[in-house]
């Protein structure tokens, strides 16, 4: 396996003569994504040079088998080794998985209510909280674009961007329909209800990622709604833009500025045109994320938030978990893990069917 991972080593002197060139420093977009190379290929150096360490040992304990004193010593090197060595060449099969290019990128997460009527925006509520939770136990940053709520407190809609190391990586998997069975607070006979929200998961693009044409935006204000606070409806705060070309329409007035508003809103029209141009223009991503445990298909049932039993079921892998309440306040890492888990052996299985 080795030979085939000389390349790496060089590479890396490569990249970090480069980093450190005074002319890409200035350009900032290539020291960005030389930075990005440098940090996926670091856990691959790291790999393989203890790959390269347990193949000299290896090579040392059946030396030492030469030697009537040495051998019990050897022989259980050898053991500990060969236990090694099939787990190490695992690891680096991973690492050498072909990446989703936006793996690294920020999130912009849309929730809306569905099936359900007041109790699904309350669902998406919680559901925006348990992000919201999710995203503080990793030491992330969650920022509100825009919401429109119901008198309860439900979510119609909300759009909130999470910016983190790695968030789109682990929150990609989130996209589809939730369904929750509970008694809602509204219900006054004790009924239980089945309701919806959808999920969407975005990458949050660049204006290095998608270039948009001033012309083809049209852009309009008015005053905020929303209950109370001593901003709403007093000034033409509130942003849509609209994109013309694709009939995308983003709408933002959760900050007091007319401006502030109009910068959210850009990004995320630039989030949902880069998914668009990446759904119509690169059939194998299409394909790609279509593979991965359901994951892009927003009308996809992936999850079910079953509250009288105090279970999670997640129908993709099939995995139901009994800790509903540490889930929904963010401890949601066993079942992300399982489907990172299961993308990454499926994406095996394609490497073997295909050699």
């Amino acid at each position: 396996m080795l030979d085939k991972l000389d390349w790496v080593q060089p590479r890396m002197e490569e990249l970090e003569v480069l980093l450190s060139d005074p002319t890409v420093v200035q350009n900032q977009e290539k020291w960005r994504a030389l930075m990005q190379e440098h940090r996926r290929l670091e856990p691959l150096q790291a790999a393989v040079s203890r790959y390269g360490a347990l193949l000299d040992a290896r090579k040392e304990a059946q030396d030492m088998l030469l030697d009537a004193d040495l051998q019990e010593m050897a022989r259980e090197e050898l053991a500990r080794i060969d236990k090694e060595v099939p787990q190490l060449e695992r690891e680096i099969q991973l690492l050498l998985l072909p990446r989703d290019p936006n793996d690294e990128k920020n999130v912009v997460m849309e929730i809306r209510g569905g099936a359900g009527g007041e109790e699904a925006a309350l669902f998406g509520t919680m559901l925006m909280r348990m992000y919201t939770r999710y995203a503080e136990r990793r030491g992330w940053r969650v920022e509100m674009m825009d919401a429109n709520m119901t008198e309860l407190g439900g979510v119609k809609e909300a759009v909130f961007v999470i910016a983190g190391e790695g968030a789109f990586s682990r929150l990609k998997y989130e996209s589809g329909v939730h369904r929750v069975q509970r008694i809602p607070v509204t219900e006054s006979n004790g009924k239980r209800q089945t309701s919806t929200a959808t999920v969407a998961v975005l990458p949050e693009a660049q204006e290095v990622d998608v270039k948009i044409d001033p012309n083809d935006l049209r852009i309009d204000v008015y005053r905020a709604s929303g209950h109370g606070g001593q901003y709403i409806n007093k000034t033409d705060s509130a942003v849509r833009i609209t994109h013309l070309p694709t009939g995308i329409v983003v709408t933002c007035q959760d900050e007091k500025s007319q401006l502030k508003n109009k910068e959210k809103a850009m990004r995320v029209l630039r989030a949902r045109l880069y998914e668009k141009l990446q759904s119509e223009n690169d059939a194998a991503y299409a394909s790609d994320r279509r593979a991965q445990v359901g994951t892009g298909d927003r009308s996809e049932r992936i999850r079910t938030y079953n509250f009288n039993e105090g279970r999670i079921t997640d129908h993709r892998l099939g995995k139901t978990i009994y800790s509903i309440d540490a889930f929904v306040d963010g401890d949601m890492d066993e079942i992300i893990d399982l489907l990172i888990f299961e993308d990454q052996q499926e994406k095996l299985r394609e490497l073997g069917r295909r050699s």
